[in-house]
């Protein structure tokens, strides 16, 4: 009978983990944790010792610091995978998991599916040849090396793509090699598991190459058990159920989606939202149900599509997705940098993205052309985004796959802030209070078309006080609303004063937080 260990990459939520692995585990199947290397340390210690006494868990040798779209998340994996062949010689297959993910079918359900056939699952198209790649990057990725990370340092990755470009930097994919893309949760035998890592042994040259690939995720382990296994021994297909929005965002299940999940020809889903607790606990209890009979239907996709339609055109049973995700989400933080000085914020953000992996995003509300993933439209003007404030949020929360995001917004944008602040989600505020002199009022009054070239010094003298009380009275109204975490630095503090509230905001230890307030030049015009 099969024996599953399921390789689990996560980064959060350990008491959700340890019910994941006991769950599991329960069932006499295994289980091998990746939990990310910059993740809270505290988090890591309180999963392995509720799990110590668990002989069918076990972790992988070393915690990498993952990044979406990087070799790290590959590298995960691989140690995951090799612990769980190590520590598990009686497991049969191998079952690729997030902390997002939750089994919909029961555990002998799953050992008689896998039975059944003696075959790998997992998704493999050819790369150039389908339309799995929908828009963006398609060649690039493969023929040229990504050496940062485009979410953390977006100018460095387009800078080096853009050199590779100008100076024909191409390289050739391994000739022997037959790139193929598809979802990163597959479900793959023990066989092909140790002909993989064998094959990272010998092929040094093929690791190399998918070193420096963009989203490697998506074609290292495509690629290699096409390359290793016969095409009858692989399904094409995930046995995860997962669904794409019209803006290409990953569908979120909740409590109402039971009976929906069960009825799928798939042996898991994602992702459940982790307000979604009954969901979750008829879901752990079905795994342990020998007797559990399933009928499969598999409308799953085809009704999601016919329903969101309808509200396309608008008629009746679905609104629209701004209508309906009128919420952040209760386990979501939005961290808001409060600063009129443009410049500082965004140089605040670029040293906290040197010490925190928190997506950063500059003044989103303010400026038409500040950089935004594509949502479907919905960000393409300054109009779009405010109006559909929270369904934006919603949906940057959604494409980096996180429950915490960094954003910059200008003082005046009060209604915002308490728009914010109301919602279920934690909302935290860091006010930049800064120094403003004659000459930077000067330029600022022209920048926004107060004054202009021809401006007398007289008029200037006499419109300068209004500005300046102009600026001082934002920043009152934001303390006379006494939001719940709103925390103050200013320019004429010291850096050690400053550490304090920046450590409360981003949630960090004090010495980092001294770090970013001592960074150079932080408060220069």
């Amino acid at each position: 009978m099969a024996k599953i260990a399921y390789i689990l990459l996560c980064h959060k939520g350990p008491e959700a983990i340890i019910g994941q692995a006991e769950m599991l585990t329960a069932a006499g199947d295994y289980i091998a944790i990746h939990f990310d290397g910059r993740a809270k340390p505290e988090d890591f210690q309180q999963i392995k010792a509720a799990l110590a006494d668990n002989p069918n868990v076990t972790f992988a040798r070393k915690r990498i610091k993952c990044g979406w779209g990087e070799w790290s998340l590959v590298q995960a994996t691989l140690l995951a995978v090799e612990a769980a062949v190590q520590a598990f010689p009686r497991a049969t297959h191998f079952y690729m998991l997030s902390g997002d993910c939750a089994a919909i079918k029961s555990a002998r359900y799953a050992h008689d599916f896998l039975d059944a056939e003696d075959v790998d699952y997992i998704e493999s198209f050819d790369y150039f040849d389908s339309d799995w790649i929908k828009t963006g990057m398609k060649e690039e990725r493969l023929i040229y090396r990504h050496f940062f990370n485009e979410r953390k340092h977006k100018w460095l990755f387009d800078t080096s793509f853009h050199l590779q470009q100008r100076f024909g930097l191409k390289r050739d994919i391994p000739h022997d090699i037959q790139v193929q893309i598809g979802s990163q949760w597959w479900c793959l035998r023990r066989r092909t598991v140790e002909w993989i890592l064998d094959f990272t042994r010998k092929r040094r040259d093929v690791m190399r190459f998918f070193r420096t690939t963009w989203i490697p995720d998506e074609t290292f382990f495509q690629t290699v058990v096409r390359h290793l296994v016969p095409d009858s021994e692989i399904r094409t297909r995930t046995l995860t159920f997962l669904m794409f929005t019209e803006y290409g965002m990953p569908q979120t299940f909740y409590n109402d989606h039971y009976d929906l999940l069960l009825g799928q020809d798939f042996l898991f889903a994602r992702k459940i939202s982790p307000e979604a607790i009954e969901l979750k606990q008829r879901l752990g209890a079905l795994y342990s149900n020998d007797k559990a009979e399933f009928k499969i239907s598999n409308e799953g996709t085809s009704l999601f599509k016919f329903l969101t339609g309808r509200g396309r055109i608008g008629r009746r049973f679905a609104s629209r997705f701004w209508e309906t995700e009128s919420t952040l989400g209760r386990q979501r933080e939005l961290m808001i940098v409060i600063c009129k000085k443009w410049h500082v914020a965004k140089r605040l953000l670029e040293q906290i993205r040197q010490v925190t992996n928190v997506p950063a995003i500059e003044y989103l509300f303010n400026e038409e052309h500040t950089d935004l993933p594509d949502l479907g439209g919905i960000q393409t003007s300054l109009g779009k985004r405010t109006r559909h404030r929270r369904a934006l949020m919603r949906m940057l929360f959604d494409y980096y796959e996180t429950d915490q995001m960094i954003v910059c917004m200008d003082p005046s944008a009060l209604d915002l802030l308490q728009d914010f602040a109301s919602d279920r989600s934690t909302t935290r505020m860091l006010e930049v209070q800064c120094v403003f002199s004659d000459e930077y009022l000067i330029g600022h009054a022209m920048r926004v078309g107060l004054a202009g070239e021809q401006t007398s010094a007289e008029t200037l003298e006499r419109l300068l006080p209004t500005i300046r009380g102009d600026m001082t009275f934002e920043s009152d109204k934001i303390r006379d609303a006494e939001f719940e975490h709103h925390y103050i630095i200013n320019e004429a503090r010291d850096a050690e004063e400053n550490a304090a509230p920046l450590s409360n905001f981003l949630d960090i230890s004090h010495d980092k937080a001294r770090q970013i307030a001592q960074s150079d030049h932080l408060f220069a015009d």
